[in-house]
């Protein structure tokens, strides 16, 4: 053999080896209840964060309504068919994923189930904020803010959404227990569409003309309940306790539409649910459940530090919008 063609042997052999070592990339698959809300953005950015400090590759595929519970498990089962090295997934519907996330540990795919928890417990960890005392801070910031009388009702997110669930429920508990002389008078769904969020807040304030607050338990939820308290000129006279943000809450914080937002630490979740899945393909075991804290924003707080890191996470770094 001449030592053009060893050598020619040799690069290729290199450029195989290279191209070996690159499919030996571990990858994890990321799947979100949905992909258009701020809230999923930051989650994913934390997620890409986690793949390049980890040296995995993070694949992000979610649907585009948090309702559309059937195109959710297409995208996780085409994961689980794929045999990817883990899977992390925040589930639209406490019931819906069951079967999956079997066929996930029966191949042998380690899960961390995010944001939202399900009925079972074939998975690896469970890592999310804990929407049950967030709906408790969320109550007690209203309580105080209606010095403990009147009538408010409640904007929920969707059905079988646990973690909306958690804090619909931590709130009603809290108000009932802690602020005897605050009334429930209605509630009702915004079906994560901030449209139909502020048709159900017109219905509610149509039924309720003398309400003093409103909870609403997510940011599609806030955003709707703030356009029907703008609609109808009730600033200041129906207090809006809101949650997770966005940049149109934000500036409704600062003009007083919103009284204050309960705020969790999307890039984190995202963040630490890869973490989990890099540590147990390394041999170590994660906790079976991590609960983060949320935080009370008001609009004395928008300039700190913490609070301007939890409200703006460097998107443009790591999601291709």
């Amino acid at each position: 053999m001449g030592a053009g063609v060893r050598s020619s042997v040799f690069l290729l052999t290199l450029l195989l080896l290279a191209g070996c070592q690159k499919s030996e990339k571990k990858i994890i698959a990321v799947v979100p209840k949905a992909t258009s809300h701020l809230f999923w953005l930051s989650v994913q950015a934390g997620a890409m964060a986690a793949g390049e400090e980890y040296g995995v590759q993070v694949e992000w595929n979610g649907a585009a309504s948090e309702t559309d519970y059937t195109r959710q498990l297409q995208i996780l089962d085409s994961f689980i068919s794929r045999r990817v090295d883990g899977i992390a997934v925040a589930a639209t519907e406490r019931k819906a994923l069951l079967s999956s996330l079997d066929r996930a540990a029966a191949a042998g795919i380690p899960v961390t189930v995010f944001d939202s928890g399900i009925d079972g417990e074939n998975y690896m960890s469970f890592l999310a904020t804990n929407n049950y005392e967030a709906g408790q801070m969320a109550a007690r910031s209203l309580g105080r803010l209606l010095e403990g009388k009147g009538n408010v009702a409640v904007l929920m997110h969707t059905p079988g959404s646990g973690s909306t669930m958690d804090r619909e429920r931590g709130f009603t508990e809290a108000l009932q227990s802690e602020f005897p002389g605050i009334k429930i008078v209605a509630s009702q769904y915004g079906q994560s569409d901030r449209s139909k969020a502020m048709a159900a807040a017109e219905n509610i304030l149509t039924a309720h003309p003398g309400l003093n607050g409103i909870f609403a338990s997510s940011e599609p939820s806030s955003v709707g309940a703030a356009l029907a308290i703008k609609s109808r000129n009730l600033v200041g006279k129906v207090r809006l306790l809101a949650f997770d943000s966005s940049d149109g809450m934000i500036e409704d914080l600062k003009a007083g539409v919103i009284d204050a937002m309960v705020v969790q630490d999307p890039f984190r979740m995202g963040h630490d649910a890869v973490k989990t899945l890099v540590d147990k393909l390394n041999g170590q075991t994660p906790p079976k459940r991590i609960d983060l804290s949320a935080r009370v924003v008001t609009r004395a707080d928008l300039e700190k530090a913490e609070v301007q890191r939890l409200l703006h996470p460097d998107l443009r770094r790591w999601v291709k919008q």
